[in-house]
């Protein structure tokens, strides 16, 4: 990600003043990414690795990635709202993103807390490709994802148990790449997660 085309912004959101970053790779835009961060009452914000590491891999894909911090979070307005207001936030990103650079792809992913955030939003906003990362199953009510979608979780994840996740993609035979050894943040594999997302959204 190249730091001259970051930009970091306020825009208007449901609840008042929404902090945004963009990574913008300019005239070869593929379409808009947008990307959510983990729980806001446990430190999670737009500068989480993780977060920054799907945007990365995004950019490199040809999108615009655009991040937010949810309300109460950083200097955006607001507390927080227990997901519902944080979908409204994320949708008003989404909105602003098409409007502001263009009716490309759609590319959606999240974080933690970010991925049931996400999950809900691709729900209504049908991207052409989803990203979850340590999505929160069993911590949230995480729903039935597209086929399509990636998922990639932590085996020795202990904030959302790698059980849960499997658990809950079962049903739905939605494949789920294993990080062993790793933890809820990926430490240590965030260069393979970014290669793992670019190789599946670039198929």
């Amino acid at each position: 990600m190249k730091a001259a085309t970051l930009q970091r912004l306020s825009i208007e959101g449901p609840a008042g003043k929404l902090e945004i970053a963009i990574n913008d790779p300019g005239e070869s835009r593929r379409g808009i990414a947008v990307v959510a961060h983990p729980h806001p009452l446990y430190g999670g914000t737009l500068d989480n690795k993780v977060v920054q590491t799907l945007a990365k891999a995004f950019v490199a894909l040809g999108y615009c990635a655009l991040r937010l911090n949810f309300r109460g979070v950083g200097a955006s307005d607001g507390v927080f709202d227990e997901g519902r207001g944080e979908l409204e936030d994320f949708m008003a990103l989404a909105e602003y993103g098409r409007t502001n650079y263009g009716a490309g792809e759609l590319a959606i992913g999240g974080f933690s807390f970010g991925g049931y955030v996400a999950a809900a939003a691709a729900a209504k906003l049908l991207p052409a490709q989803l990203v979850l990362a340590a999505p929160a199953v069993g911590r949230f009510p995480v729903g039935s994802v597209q086929a399509n979608a990636l998922v990639l979780h932590g085996e020795e994840d202990d904030v959302v148990p790698l059980k849960d996740v499997l658990d809950w993609a079962r049903p739905q035979q939605l494949p789920v790449i294993v990080f062993p050894g790793a933890g809820h943040f990926f430490h240590g594999g965030l260069v393979t997660l970014q290669q793992l997302v670019e190789r599946h959204c670039r198929a």
